[in-house]
């Protein structure tokens, strides 16, 4: 059950608190709260033995080690039912050898969906959902991603997304474009004339990761 306004579809933006839910997933009941203290990615997909989902799920269940070293919980959701989602992590591990061990939450009514933003409060199916939200310990979206339904998420590109999160997590530094985990970091720009030292690039100043 979401919390407060179940039926009520919500627009979720960075800066925003999580709503809290609580629901059968493939790991037992669930709610997002359960994850609080570490970070955990959200994540929805259209539908369960499908193929771009199945390729997400393979690379997920692959990297999972990655993540459980960035101390970041995976969630997923599908507006399938829970004995889909348990037939569909078999058929992933004998096929493809993929352990599926993060839970997967079961939808069938779109009302997650829905209240998160994930899918539009009129749509008649799934086809939309996509998307991932990356949130921190104290329960706060941090970044959003959005997919199409025929387009593939990079879980690379979630992994550096999470890792350029947790850097910058303490406000001191910033990522620049195309930013990998080693990469020089910018300056925070300074706040006042007072501030502002003799460089040329006091605007766009690189520091090195401590």
């Amino acid at each position: 059950m979401i919390e407060e306004q179940p039926n009520t579809p919500v627009m979720l933006r960075v800066g925003d608190k999580i709503p809290d839910f609580e629901a059968r997933t493939t790991h037992g009941p669930i709610k997002l709260s359960d994850f609080r203290g570490r970070w955990l990615i959200f994540f929805s997909h259209p539908a369960d033995f499908t193929p771009v989902c199945t390729t997400e799920f393979v690379a997920l269940a692959r990297k999972a080690d990655a993540f459980e070293k960035m101390n970041c919980a995976l969630v997923g959701l599908s507006v399938d039912s829970l004995y889909s989602h348990l037939a569909w992590v078999r058929v992933i591990q004998e096929q493809y050898g993929a352990e599926i061990s993060f839970p997967i939450v079961e939808d069938p009514s779109m009302a997650v969906g829905k209240a998160f933003g994930m899918i539009d409060e009129n749509a008649t199916d799934s086809t939309a959902m996509r998307t991932s939200y990356f949130i921190d310990p104290e329960g706060i979206i941090r970044a959003t991603t959005c997919y199409p339904y025929n387009v593939g998420r990079s879980v690379d590109e979630m992994i550096r997304l999470l890792t350029a999160l947790q850097t910058v997590a303490d406000g001191e530094a910033l990522t620049p474009e195309g930013w990998q985990p080693g990469d020089d970091l910018l300056a925070v720009p300074p706040a006042s004339v007072a501030d502002i030292d003799d460089g040329e690039d006091w605007f766009c100043r690189k520091v090195t990761p401590a």
